[in-house]
């Protein structure tokens, strides 16, 4: 059988799509990369926005196969015309028994196909946030056994020189800190990285792990907002724009080299332009690199559905991409004339410690090659930087 495989949204998806291709090359059958070859698509779906959705409408209409099944996020919120079955969330005996596998067929990752290794460590979230479909399709928070990701990280760190760590709510997990503390020691030549985590979650031992480099420099912290009202409205009840604040500067306060990113939605219901304006401000005063604004898109069956249409979403979305922008350049120019734990991507391009996608002075390094380097200013594009070997 032939089987093709499309994945959108997250890392987590990324992680489940892995789980799906090590599960059916394990049963004898075959992945093609393109769906006019295949007898089964799987299209493994996320319905984070409109556009979300509208791109998995899209990919099941390309597919024109003979069986397209669904899963991810998308199917707990609606009927996707096309598909002939739909699969909530990452259930991966469901896929194996629509697919005709057998339940004990192999499902681990060993060696994915991203130079990186997505390490999933929980699914599932308790919290409600208004906006969000998340909790509807992925069901209340589960951790993994320490023990058991603990041996895929070893099976994966054979090929892969860095191991993102995801999940839908990884703070959730019931002993994060101490699995991250096992996994450095266990795997001192690995370099770990955790995936978007509330930076409230963050505890003094993972703080240590990321102040002392003993993971990665980089945090991806969801803001929503820096507006307490709007943060209420939104059902983030867990900070506020000052916690958040205060998290940050613990975490990231007199540190030269640190990566840091956040989500942020434009024009939610309610929004006022003194709310956008309180946004705006708590990015401006924080050590951000980097920014994933939202346009606001309601999600069908999510609470904020009720509360009323985006407020000037375009317009306010405009304006922090704006702003992220400027401050992601400004610590462009900070790191050149700086050293890098860099590995390579791609004959192109290499990924640092801090989360800088950077070019290669010598595209012969081969694909998945750690190293120090120096970073300087590209020669041909002036928002750029280049490393060298």
């Amino acid at each position: 059988m032939n089987v093709y495989l499309e994945t959108f949204g997250c890392r987590a998806n990324q992680a489940d799509s892995e789980a799906v291709r090590s599960l059916v090359l394990s049963a004898g059958h075959d992945l093609v990369s393109s769906p006019t070859d295949a007898d089964v698509a799987v299209i493994n779906s996320c319905t984070v926005t409109a556009q979300a959705d509208a791109d998995v409408r899209h990919a099941v209409r390309r597919a024109s196969t003979p069986r397209t099944i669904v899963m991810g996020c998308l199917p707990s919120t609606r009927v996707i015309p096309g598909a002939t079955e739909m699969i909530e969330g990452a259930d991966l005996d469901a896929v194996a028994m629509v697919l005709g596998i057998a339940s004990s067929a192999k499902r681990e990752t060993i060696k994915q196909i991203g130079t990186r290794a997505l390490l999933r460590i929980q699914d599932g979230c308790d919290e409600h946030c208004t906006f969000c479909a998340t909790t509807i399709a992925r069901g209340a928070h589960r951790s993994r056994a320490i023990g058991e990701i603990l041996a895929e990280a070893e099976r994966l760190a054979e090929w892969h020189p860095e191991i993102v760590l995801t999940g839908i709510h990884i703070g959730s997990h019931e002993s994060l800190g101490r699995l991250v503390q096992a996994l450095v020691d266990r795997l001192p030549n690995t370099r770990f990285r955790l995936s978007s985590i509330e930076a409230t979650e963050v505890d003094s031992r993972l703080r240590g792990l990321l102040r002392d480099g003993a993971i990665a420099p980089w945090l991806h912290a969801p803001l929503q907002s820096g507006s307490d009202r709007l943060l209420k409205r939104m059902g983030r009840h867990w900070y506020t724009a000052a916690t958040y604040e205060r998290a940050i500067a613990e975490i990231v306060g007199g540190i030269p080299v640190f990566g840091l990113g956040a989500d942020v939605i434009a024009g939610f219901p309610g929004e006022t332009e003194a709310d956008h304006r309180a946004t705006m401000a708590l990015i401006e005063r924080l050590p951000f690199t980097a920014l994933h604004v939202f346009p606001y898109s309601p999600r069908p069956g999510t609470a904020a559905e009720r509360l009323g249409p985006p407020v000037r979403s375009s317009e306010r979305a405009a304006e922090l991409r704006a702003l992220a922008a400027q401050k992601a350049a400004a610590y462009r120019e900070a790191r050149k004339g700086t050293m890098a734990d860099a590995i390579a991507m791609g004959s192109r391009s290499a990924m640092t410690e801090d989360y800088l996608t950077v070019d290669l002075a010598d595209p012969t390094i081969p694909r998945g090659t750690r190293w120090r380097g120096l970073l300087v200013a590209s020669a041909t594009t002036p928002d750029r930087l280049t490393i060298t070997r």
